[in-house]
């Protein structure tokens, strides 16, 4: 007789979902987050929400609920429970969550997803607290998220990788308030109208104004300075916008190519997440196959040339009368709501929504292998 062999289940994975934080995007953020939450398979995956509240502190929920919101639909609630700390000395590679009023509470999570968009979640702080706690963690390092939002360094990369970028001119807060007049007839003069101004470092079209006449400018200028300590001031294109996911870390791919078609006059906040008619998505986009392999081969190069990793949307100008393009962005963390454009995308490609959650895992996992591979010791 043969001894009867014991067939173990493979051990979940504990996986945390990070989202809320300090931006202006906090409420998009819950709404990922809900879709995130929904889609992880309980049968590979504990998996544990973790609210970040808008003076950055973090509270693990005890009984995560997603609840119906008047603007955006369903997201998932921020319960303000007990006081939390991070500690990344307790387990190599996890990161360790307890709670200081009541010790017996405490979370052990293998590998983060951050279901956050914007500051402090998507340009690099964050992923320099999880690369220190040495977590496996879903979304481009810090390299990555740091140039992927800042606007300026980005197009100043992809210009130099010659990847055509719209012309822009960006401005510090000391000199706006300096010379605010010097630099509008300089701008005016170089870019000519109409004209975006945008936050350097802000994503969601948040503190974005069109101008299209010069009276309208140091009032849109301000407005942006709300929300950054540098604006870019960019040339308007009469353009249909264009969106490529891309997806992997040495070897990315990218998906078939999807069009914005916004109801408003350019893809505001409003337009993305208040409106529900603020804009169509088309999948595919309706180009002809030359030009699509074209963009998507760009797409694939431009998230190289940033360091990018793990996954980023990226987004093009398609000039209506030139069918020339320009690289608008890159976002590292895009909205990843079940109608957002990534999943989306990838859907239409042939990887659903819950499949695409799994390799992005899979991706931050093997990343963070390689890097415990490197030598910290110069012997």
């Amino acid at each position: 007789m043969h001894p009867k062999r014991c067939s173990r289940k493979p051990s979940k994975i504990n996986v945390g979902i990070l989202y809320g934080g300090r931006s202006g995007e906090h409420d998009v953020s819950l709404c990922s987050a809900a879709s995130v939450f929904t889609a992880l398979d309980r049968n590979k995956y504990k998996v544990t929400a973790i609210g970040i509240d808008r003076d950055g502190r973090w509270y693990v929920q005890d009984n995560p609920e997603i609840v119906s919101d008047k603007d955006f639909g369903r997201k998932m609630a921020l319960k303000k429970s007990g006081m939390w700390l991070v500690n990344h000395f307790e387990q190599k590679n996890k990161l360790h969550l307890y709670d200081i009023k009541n010790k017996n509470k405490e979370v052990i999570i293998d590998v983060v997803i951050p279901a956050l968009h914007g500051t402090f979640g998507e340009d690099g702080t964050l992923q320099g607290l999880l690369e220190l706690a040495m977590v496996p963690y879903v979304g481009a390092d810090v390299t990555g998220s740091a140039v992927g939002m800042d606007k300026d360094i980005a197009k100043r990369l992809l210009n130099q990788a010659g990847i055509p970028v719209v012309p822009s001119v960006t401005v510090n807060k000391q000199r706006w308030q300096d010379d605010s007049k010097f630099i509008m007839k300089n701008v005016l003069e170089k870019l000519c109208l109409p004209l975006f101004v945008k936050p350097v470092c802000a994503g969601s079209s948040v503190g974005v104004k069109k101008v299209k006449k010069k009276e309208e400018l140091a009032r849109a200028m301000n407005f942006a300075f709300q929300f950054d300590t540098r604006v870019m001031i960019e040339k308007a294109i009469d353009c249909r916008e264009i969106e490529c996911a891309v997806l992997g870390n040495e070897k990315p791919v990218g998906s078939i190519l999807g069009e914005i078609i916004p109801n408003h006059e350019f893809y505001s906040y409003e337009a993305k997440y208040i409106d529900p008619n603020g804009a169509a998505l088309k999948i595919p986009a309706q180009i002809n196959k030359k030009l699509s392999d074209k963009i998507r081969k760009i797409a694939v190069e431009g998230y190289m040339a940033l360091g990018c990793s793990s996954m980023a949307r990226v987004d093009f100008f398609l000039d209506k009368k030139t069918n020339k393009f320009y690289l608008n962005e890159i976002n590292t963390l895009p909205g990843f709501t079940s109608i957002s454009m990534y999943p989306k995308l990838w859907e239409s490609t042939g990887l659903k929504y819950s499949d695409l959650l799994d390799k992005l895992i899979v991706l931050a996992i093997d990343r963070h292998k390689k890097k415990l591979e490197i030598k910290t010791e110069n012997k």
